[in-house]
């Protein structure tokens, strides 16, 4: 029983040892596949293998090309367009002006109210001048009486009466006299404010009877006709306009007017680099206040320019803004945008060649200096990108 006993335990090590040396060599991964691989499968057609010649590479030729990718692109119409620059800016009176007494004194006539319009020298204050009334007609009264002596000097010294020195001394009296009644007439004035110009009483904010101090603001009257439209441009805009290009000014109520650009400030603001710019508007009936918000849209020169919808825009290598279009070697090549105007249906840009062939579907996806293969646009996409622009114009 020993010797068979060990007999068996003997063949298992051996067997055991067999089949570990068999897994380590990994035969085993490749059974069946190797064949498989060689072998074609159901419904292919075996291929001859090629001939190894010395390791031989496939030229040039036998290579497969790239596939080019393809872009839709338009030709736009090109348009004469008007180039708009679009502000922000406020109303203001063409002219104001604060108006106060040069004397002090009780206020004894206030004619005018708020709202009220006025012209050229009416009167708009009277202080009390009781004293100086008086005053003023005995200066009056002097006058007379030195012209008179005068007027008998001037007999007497025709006869031979009268010594010429005489004469002489009551011209002086009575220029003397004229003098002290110009000098009265002068402070009785000065109780007096009047408006220097036709426009409406803005503010009072006097009584009747007040006391006043000399200097003291005793009215307010603005000019709003015309009414100014101010604004801030910037310096790249500046070049575009001139005095007497006309403008639309939308004010905040709703309406909207038309003026002319008056004045184009040459000192821009030190902090925002502007210039101010005015904007005459009519106003006759004065329906238009002074500091009401306004948007104003300046038209300057004209220029030659298309109109694209705003989903063409895109952004270049260096980052700025523009298009990106295809040249006659199918090349892609970027435009910045020149904004000549943004309109409620589209972009109008400035600056793009006109046998450029504007990339309208596909130009994320290429850079600059790829070869594309262009394609027209169909009539649908053209529709859905300019049929509303293209609207917006006739």
């Amino acid at each position: 029983m020993m010797p068979k006993y060990r007999f068996h335990k003997l063949a298992a090590i051996v067997v055991l040892v067999g089949f570990a040396a068999w897994m380590a060599t990994g035969e085993f991964s490749s059974v069946g596949s190797a064949a498989a691989d060689n072998e074609p499968k159901a419904g292919e057609v075996e291929q001859p293998k090629a001939v190894d010649a010395g390791n031989a590479k496939p030229s040039a030729a036998e290579q497969p090309k790239a596939a080019l990718r393809t872009v839709a692109v338009i030709t736009p119409p090109r348009r004469t367009y008007a180039r708009a620059i679009r502000i922000s800016g406020l109303t203001e009176a063409d002219k104001r002006a604060v108006l106060a007494t040069r004397v002090d004194g009780i206020i004894d006539k206030l004619p005018v109210k708020q709202g009220q319009h006025v012209k050229t020298g009416d009167l708009v204050l009277m202080l009390a001048t009781e004293e100086k009334l008086s005053a003023l007609s005995n200066a009056k009264q002097l006058v007379a009486q030195r012209q008179a002596e005068l007027d008998a000097a001037s007999r007497l010294a025709k006869t031979g009466n009268l010594p010429k020195l005489q004469l002489d001394n009551a011209r002086s009296t009575l220029t003397l006299a004229q003098s002290m009644l110009e000098a009265m007439q002068a402070q009785l004035d000065r109780n007096e404010v009047r408006a220097p110009f036709d426009g409406v009483i803005d503010r009072v904010p006097v009584e009747l009877g007040s006391s006043v101090m000399q200097g003291g603001e005793v009215a307010t009257i603005l000019s709003l006709d015309p009414v100014i439209a101010r604004g801030e441009v910037s310096e790249r805009d500046l070049g575009y306009l001139k005095i007497g290009d006309k403008a639309n000014v939308r004010l905040v109520s709703g309406q909207n007017v038309e003026g002319t650009v008056r004045y184009i400030s040459r000192d821009a603001s030190s902090a925002t680099r502007t210039f101010r710019v005015e904007i005459a508007i009519p106003n006759p009936e004065g329906t238009i206040p002074a500091g009401m918000t306004a948007e104003i849209a300046l038209s300057a020169q004209p220029t030659d320019a298309v109109m694209l919808p705003r989903s063409v825009v895109t952004l270049g290598d260096k980052g700025d803004l523009g298009i990106r279009a295809v040249d006659k070697d199918d090349k892609v090549v970027f435009f910045p945008i020149d904004l000549v105007d943004d309109t409620p249906t589209g972009l109008v840009l400035g600056g793009i060649p006109a046998d450029a062939r504007i990339i309208v579907a596909g130009q994320e996806l290429v850079k600059e200096g790829e070869v594309v293969e262009p394609v027209e646009a169909d009539q649908a996409t053209i529709q859905k990108l300019l049929g509303e622009a293209t609207a917006g114009t006739q």
